[in-house]
């Protein structure tokens, strides 16, 4: 699957359990790690295991597994690394601590459908 094809499975299945805020950021030009950091805000720490879980579960449904899921436990952040795109979900305060859109403020951030 394409990095583009990755990004709009996993938004829609952020989109499909409610995420909050997302936030598609792209990164091809600024790190080898990855394509797209998506960023997005759940309303408990359950909501933040359901997001995770919802993109995991669509993920390996079109045969992409992720190859780390961090904080998968009772957690206001977790990560799930699909390689091409990975996807930070966290609480609103986790979020706006750690501010990731700010390492990348210079990379186009291409919203929430991931449209420029």
């Amino acid at each position: 699957m394409q990095a583009e094809q990755l990004k709009d499975l996993v938004v829609n299945a952020l989109e499909d359990v409610k995420a909050q805020d997302i936030s598609v950021i792209d990164v091809r030009d600024r790190t080898s790690v990855t394509d797209f950091m998506i960023l997005a805000s759940a309303t408990s720490n359950r909501h933040v295991k359901s997001l995770a879980d919802s993109v995991v579960v669509e993920a390996k449904e079109q045969g992409v597994r992720a190859s780390n899921v961090e904080g998968a436990g009772v957690s206001d952040w977790i990560l799930v690394d699909l390689g091409d795109v990975v996807v930070h979900v966290m609480m609103p305060a986790t979020r706006e601590f750690y501010d990731l859109e700010r390492f990348w403020r210079d990379a186009p951030d291409l919203g929430v459908a991931g449209s420029e």
